[in-house]
């Protein structure tokens, strides 16, 4: 049994990675599934989706390595955070469509309860602020919106759950109603001082707590899976929400070390130890990981559009067909032409906090094309980056080690992680196993398994790919983020 399954369920696809003792990827499987998007705003999946393409990719990957699930020894489980699902508990069906972190249905809702003065409070215990990314506020519409879910919720008959909660039931065949700290610290309902569900924001939202899951470590059981899936049952060992199972498969285990990930958003995360950090920035106060009963916290920055901008370039504009096309298309535009975009497609995320925002380009001549276009579209995601670190760097207090590990999708273009640098004016490290993600599910199911070393033994196998230094002369740089801050200025008086 020497083998660990990493299941990674993410906004657009499903993965399933299998590692060897040692953590080194031996096979991988994914499949995508297809986003609604029903009324402007809204972002939904069908929980079957997610499900069966999870079970697919799991037994895929297994076929694929050409071995036996009795040499698994451990499933660790890494998912989409705050995405919101409703279940029966008697038959295990859902009750409406996953409400997407992405979608804003709910802002009039963090409006009005802001207004009403409760944001101080629920951002005091929870780390978080009102905001429809959230997953508290999505369940509170789906129970106001189904008919008799509330009561039947309060009699015990649903069941709620981020994607890794319906991902376990799925697995253990309804054995299992849990969370980790990690994913239970995005729901907007967690008090993560005492690391307990938190009665009084329940109350406030009218949501019954017999519809909560229990909140387990990181590293923990979460049971078995069912027999017929792989063969035979298989422990599941080890939870954590995306970003911070990224911090942890980037061995940023010390305080003042920090990651940023690019997917299809960007999330950066600064370890701040067992200090929990109250941000005066509109950053996030969050778990990063519970250990042994141990928290570690951090503080995380959030960009809803960062991978999605390529996206958005190939579907939605068509000026290329695969992302890899934007770093020759940067590296022909004309700089001199300065096209800034700012993609707040779906609102700005932190330090901003605009969910009625909408995205802008500026200054576009004549001659601005789709060169001009694509490098407006990776250079916004290092302004964002630098907006995120910059308030980092007030809220921490000490500075932070002054490197930032990059890892996701968007990490493998070299072109933007050299701008990255060169507008932070700080150094960019690109690991060699850039799906740091997967492996961080996987370090904690191993851990859990007995199969890997303790964090400080792990921290040391960390590997470097590629440093990126700064080269861009610190007057330009500056004069480039100073444009930015006009463009998104701009923007929000729209």
């Amino acid at each position: 049994m020497s083998y660990i399954l990493a299941i990674d369920q993410g906004t657009t696809s499903s993965r399933a990675i299998l590692f060897d003792a040692a953590l080194r990827p031996v096979a991988t499987a994914q499949e995508e599934f297809p986003q609604s998007y029903p009324q402007p705003g809204w972002v939904e999946h069908d929980p079957a989706d997610l499900w069966s393409t999870v079970a697919a990719t799991a037994r895929a990957v297994i076929e694929k390595a050409g071995i036996k699930a009795t040499r698994i020894a451990a499933i660790g489980i890494t998912n989409q955070r705050e995405t919101t699902l409703l279940w029966d508990r008697a038959t295990g069906q859902p009750l409406a469509p996953a409400i997407v972190w992405q979608d804003r249905r709910t802002a009039p809702l963090c409006i009005a309860l802001k207004e009403a003065g409760h944001e101080p409070m629920i951002t005091a215990r929870t780390g978080l602020l009102l905001d429809p990314y959230f997953s508290g506020t999505k369940l509170k519409w789906l129970l106001d919106s189904i008919p008799d879910a509330r009561a039947r919720a309060s009699r015990g008959e649903l069941a709620f759950g981020t994607v890794d909660s319906w991902l376990i039931w799925n697995l253990t065949g309804g054995k299992t109603h849990a969370t980790d700290a990690t994913n239970a610290a995005r729901t907007l309902l967690f008090n993560i001082a005492t690391n307990t569900w938190d009665a009084e924001i329940c109350g406030l939202l009218d949501i019954p707590m017999a519809l909560l899951p229990e909140v387990r470590d990181c590293a923990a059981s979460y049971g078995t899976t069912r027999p017929d899936l792989f063969g035979r049952e298989i422990p599941i060992l080890g939870v954590a929400g995306d970003q911070q199972a990224a911090t942890i498969g980037q061995a940023c285990f010390a305080p003042g070390m920090m990651k940023s990930t690019y997917g299809t958003g960007c999330f950066a995360l600064l370890n701040t130890g067992s200090d929990l950090v109250p941000s005066k920035n509109r950053l996030l106060t969050t778990i990063a990981y519970r250990l042994e009963g141990q928290t570690t916290y951090a503080l995380e920055g959030s960009i809803f559009i960062a991978g999605a901008v390529v996206q958005w370039l190939r579907d939605g504009l068509k000026i290329i067909r695969e992302a890899k096309e934007t770093q020759p298309l940067a590296e022909a535009a004309d700089p001199a032409l300065n096209v800034v975009l700012v993609p707040a497609f779906t609102g700005l995320g932190a330090p901003y906090w605009r969910p009625d925002c909408r995205g802008a380009i500026y200054g576009l001549t004549r001659n601005s094309g789709p060169a001009e276009l694509a490098r407006a579209a990776l250079e916004s995601v290092g302004y964002q980056t630098r907006d995120l670190l910059e308030a980092m760097r007030s809220d921490w207090g000490a500075a932070p080690d002054g490197i930032l590990r990059v890892d996701g999708g968007m990490s493998a273009s070299d072109w933007a992680m050299q701008f990255l640098s060169d507008i932070l004016g700080a150094p960019v490290d690109r690991p060699v196993v850039t799906e740091t993600t997967a492996l961080g599910a996987a370090y904690l199911a191993g851990l859990q398994a007995g199969l890997c070393a303790r964090p400080a033994e792990f921290q040391k196998s960390w590997a470097l790919d590629r440093r990126f230094t700064p080269a861009m002369a610190p007057e330009t740089r500056d004069a480039k983020y100073a444009r930015w801050g006009r463009a998104v200025a701009a923007t929000m008086t729209v």
